[in-house]
């Protein structure tokens, strides 16, 4: 029984990075956007498309525990989602930021391992390198989130007036400009927590590029020696 079901597990596992990868380019390149515009509909868009991403976590998850793990977070998030709509406060917010960050990171234990594990680099594997970037990303907005919430004004330049669920799509435009060190300046880190985990991911955005290619490049040569 436990063959067939770890036989089932490893079958969608590679499917579900790919799927992992699309979900996010969603969230990153469309829902965030539109959320921070603040649209109609945009913020279930959002909440829908995080809970699909959760679950192909939980199926990409290697072990039962890291499933345990990934499904807990899956359903504190939902949790505090629903209450964000039903009873809006301003603990909620942190249910949601704690299931989030657990999410997260089981997506970096779980594609981690994937992708830096001895064997062929298939294309599923690839695509997993670029799920691990763009989760960094994702880590980083939701504690620019947090800062947020407890120390309003930690970030300068979102607009005034607007949504707390408008502003996160704007953290997260502000999160992945700072992964890219692109740094338009439209939005800068004020408070010292908000600049020092701002360097860490303009760091990290520098350095895994580089690192994830050597690995894979060693990768591929080893399995063709062998």
């Amino acid at each position: 029984m436990d063959t067939e079901q770890s036989s089932w597990r490893d079958s969608v596992r590679d499917p579900a990075l790919t799927a992992m990868l699309i979900v996010q380019c969603l969230m990153i390149f469309l829902a965030g956007p539109i959320v921070a515009a603040g649209y109609l509909g945009s913020r279930l868009l959002m909440e829908l498309l995080g809970l699909v991403f959760a679950i192909l976590v939980i199926l990409a998850s290697p072990g039962r525990i890291t499933t345990a793990i990934a499904t807990a977070a899956t359903l504190l998030t939902l949790a505090g989602s629903s209450l964000s709509f039903l009873f809006p406060t301003t603990l909620v917010p942190i249910f949601v930021h704690i299931g989030t960050l657990g999410s997260f990171g089981v997506v970096g234990y779980a594609v981690g391992a994937a992708v830096f594990a001895p064997g062929i680099v298939s294309a599923h594997r690839i695509r997993g390198a670029i799920v691990l970037y763009l989760n960094f990303g994702m880590i980083a907005a939701t504690g620019y989130r947090v800062l947020w919430d407890f120390v309003p004004g930690s970030l300068s330049g979102i607009p005034t007036g607007t949504e707390p669920w408008q502003d996160a799509g704007t953290i997260m435009y502000f999160s992945f400009v700072t992964l890219t060190t692109i740094g338009f300046g439209d939005l800068l880190p004020v408070h010292p927590l908000a600049r020092g985990l701002a360097t860490l991911e303009g760091v990290i955005g520098q350095l895994y590029p580089a690192t994830i290619l050597a690995r894979l490049i060693t990768l591929q040569l080893d399995t063709r020696r062998q």
